[in-house]
């Protein structure tokens, strides 16, 4: 399967707005070149402006399983799909839901179109959520204490990427995303060699002085 870069714009001023668009384009111009997968993950408000501008697929950073009516504040599936998003995340350790609410917003977001990423903090949830009814395309494994630090969950904890694999695959085949603390090459190819597809970044690209740069490095893990 097409290895794959999420990166996570969170709401940092450095990937929002302007910020946002900017990025978009550096990380358009970078999949281009080294003919690799990246996809966005963008605010809601920034969704439209950046799907528009670039070919990469762009996510949004959740919904909420409502459908056209009176729903003052929600993240309606139709409207992100209408505005561009080809996917969503669901239950980032920022945004946690509970199983009820996740298997709703699971079966709205497919019906209005959309990808589903779900994230889980440990094994034992991320078997979970592979034995819902409906189940989401990808599943990302997020230890929360390693979210925005400079310590790998494939460093800190690789058990827990090859324990999610193997207990996830004997469900459903659904792929499996890295994410918490990846910052380098190693980092990404660490991940993929203990089974998983793909990385899950925010801060090591967002935050840092040369977003290019980062970019690159971690793309040359795949």
């Amino acid at each position: 399967m097409e290895k794959i870069l999420f990166i996570n714009f969170k709401t940092y001023e450095q990937s929002t707005g302007k910020n946002a668009l900017q990025l978009a384009k550096i990380a358009e111009a970078i999949s281009k070149k080294n003919k690799k997968k990246i996809v966005l993950v963008v605010q809601s408000v920034d969704l439209k402006e950046v799907a528009k501008s670039v070919s990469l697929d762009v996510f949004a950073q959740h919904v909420d399983p409502v459908v056209y009516g009176a729903n003052t504040g929600g993240q309606l599936p139709e409207a992100l799909k209408q505005a561009g998003a080809k996917g969503t995340i669901l239950n980032h350790a920022e945004k946690k839901v509970d199983d009820i609410f996740l298997q709703k917003a699971i079966i709205r977001a497919k019906e209005a179109g959309l990808k589903v990423m779900c994230c889980a903090e440990t094994t034992e949830r991320a078997k979970k959520i592979a034995s819902f009814a409906v189940t989401p395309d990808l599943i990302a494994v997020e230890p929360p204490e390693l979210i925005g630090g400079n310590i790998s969950v494939s460093e800190a904890n690789p058990r827990i990427i090859e324990e999610t694999v193997k207990e996830i695959h004997k469900i459903a085949n659904i792929p499996v995303v890295a994410g918490a603390g990846i910052t380098s090459t190693k980092d990404v190819l660490k991940s993929v060699e203990l089974g998983c597809i793909g990385v899950f970044v925010a801060s090591s690209i967002v935050k840092a002085k040369d977003q290019a740069k980062a970019i690159e490095e971690l793309l040359s893990g795949f």
